[in-house]
């Protein structure tokens, strides 16, 4: 049985044991996976994504993009709220007057910056007749910043305000940089706007050329599409599979593909959390190590970006990136330099993949012990999507009573024991025993503080069992729902939209169009985009009931 499986039953322990029925075959006999013979036929409903506001990193990037300005002015904005595990959810991203009063000094500073640089005078204002000038300056500016094409009566009324200047008597740029500033305030810019002909209908429809290009920039650089990217979306051939891909492609090549890292990699692995984590001075932790630790974490899925490698293999990588501080903590040879350097992990099994990396270790411990907990819901939730449900009210930590000197493990029984919390810490406890070698910021240990021995060993629900990271990880990567889980959590944040049941085909097959190509991050890339809930939306109809 799948390890997702016995881990979901693990969790109530009063579910009757199945019987073992057959399960569906091909006409010749070739048994089917039963989900995939549920799928077969049916039609994929795209889902309806909410309004997109730019959050904060898409705000940064967009602006960064349209007009060179790198102040990151969005870190002065209300914190964006987090649905499904990421920042980028829709139907999260709500606007309050605050913002907005945030929105229109962003506005203002960003326009007279570039104003002072030139980076927007693209030609002279004729004092006499400024509109030509101003017309051509402002069409093509509001097409970058809507990411898409305006329209003459759009352009008019960006013109009008340099009427709306002399009337006031003041000079033609003054009308300019108004018309500007409300480009940048204006719903086009701070939302992806999408339309459906039909709003209240449910039949899918594909999204326009240009909304599938913002679709695809903020899903891979979080910002806006560039030049190519437009120009292909303006010509109509965005669509047409041969050029999505070859766009896809140019775009991972790209630079502005780190954001997958930032904002994919750094909410799925956590590492954004690294930022927020304070050990007892005790472990040696400080901001030296911290920064090692994050730069680690981001070369390293870079790597997965830009190498041949299969996503499923994070799990196990045998390289990782450090320099000499990263290197000591974790027992490695020198590399001779501050600087993050590319090493093999030959020798050090246990600092191979994800499993092994100081920030994630770090993350899901506690700031005075480790948290078989903590690290266990990390595997289920981000790898196997087989999250527990919430603990009860009552739920406590390690009572103060237990005997300080056994073990974690030993003093984690008190919880099995326990016939509120036994179900769900039967499954989560043993996939944190497997990484307790490894102390609160990742230090590699054999007895904990108290001077008990480690025990690295876990039996998981249906009796199968391990010792050690090493085996542990090797459990979890072949697990059949792996592949499906990533592929979740890629199409939440490349929709905006959290994946749920409804959507459970979806995620099947593009987790099986991915592997079938060779399973690397640009597989998993391209079946997303290629699938009809990347490519088409729709309606919803008036009482809100889904197709």
């Amino acid at each position: 049985m799948a390890l997702a499986g016995v881990l979901l039953a693990g969790c109530d322990a009063s579910l009757p044991k199945a019987r073992v029925l057959p399960g569906p075959t091909d006409p010749d006999g070739t048994p089917v996976d039963p989900l995939d013979a549920a799928c077969r036929g049916q039609p994929r409903d795209p889902g309806r994504v909410t309004l997109h506001r730019l959050n904060r990193a898409e705000y940064d990037n967009t602006v960064r993009d349209l007009l060179g300005d790198t102040r990151a002015p969005a870190q002065d904005f209300p914190p964006d709220d987090h649905g499904f595990g990421f920042d980028n959810n829709a139907d999260v991203l709500s606007m309050s007057p605050l913002l907005m009063e945030k929105y229109s000094h962003a506005a203002q500073q960003l326009v007279e910056a570039a104003w002072a640089k030139g980076t927007l005078r693209t030609c002279e204002l004729d004092p006499a007749t400024p509109e030509p000038c101003a017309r051509a300056l402002l069409q093509d500016f509001a097409r970058r910043a809507w990411r898409r094409p305006v329209t003459p009566g759009e352009v008019d009324t960006l013109v009008r305000f340099v009427a709306v200047a002399k009337q006031h008597g003041d000079a033609p740029e003054v009308g300019v940089k108004l018309a500007l500033r409300s480009v940048l305030v204006s719903p086009n810019f701070l939302f992806r706007v999408e339309l459906d002909p039909a709003p209240t209908s449910t039949a899918p429809h594909p999204v326009s050329d240009t909304e599938l290009a913002s679709r695809l920039s903020y899903f891979l650089w979080s910002s806006m599409p560039d030049e190519a990217l437009l120009k292909a979306a303006e010509a109509g051939q965005l669509h047409e599979p041969a050029v999505l891909e070859a766009q896809v492609r140019r775009m991972l090549a790209d630079p502005r593909a780190r954001a997958l890292v930032d904002n994919f990699a750094g909410q799925w692995l956590y590492t954004r959390a690294l930022d927020f984590a304070q050990p007892e001075p005790r472990y040696g932790f400080d901001e030296p190590l911290r920064q090692a630790m994050r730069q680690e974490m981001k070369l390293l899925f870079q790597e997965f970006i830009t190498g041949d490698h299969r996503l499923k293999d994070l799990l196990d990588a045998d390289f990782t990136y450090v320099n000499d501080r990263l290197a000591a903590h974790y027992g490695l040879p020198p590399v001779g330099t501050d600087a993050m350097t590319r090493v093999s992990l030959e020798g050090h099994p246990e600092r191979a993949g994800l499993f092994g990396k100081g920030a994630l270790l770090t993350v899901t411990a506690n700031a005075d012990r480790t948290s078989p907990v903590k690290r266990g819901v990390w595997v289920l939730e981000q790898l196997l999507c087989k999250g527990p449900p919430p603990p009860p009210p009552d739920a406590g930590g390690l009572a103060p009573s237990v005997d300080p000197t056994l073990n974690i493990k030993e003093r984690m029984r008190q919880h099995r024991a326990d016939p509120t919390c036994a179900g769900c810490h039967t499954l989560m406890d043993p996939l944190g025993f497997g990484m307790e070698n490894f102390d609160p910021v990742g230090r590699w240990r054999v007895k904990e503080e108290g001077g008990a021995v480690v025990d690295p060993s876990g039996e998981l629900p249906g009796g199968k069992t391990f010792t050690g990271v090493v085996e542990l990880r090797a459990v979890v990567k072949q697990d059949p729902d792996l592949s499906a889980c990533m592929t979740r959590h890629l199409l939440s944040y490349a929709l905006g939209r959290g994946a749920e049941d409804a959507d459970r085909c979806t995620v099947r097959a593009i987790s099986k169009e991915a592997e079938s190509h060779g399973g690397r991050l640009a597989d998993y890339l391209l079946a997303i985009v290629r699938s009809d809930a990347f490519l088409q939306r729709r309606g919803e109809s008036p009482g809100g009931t889904k197709p």
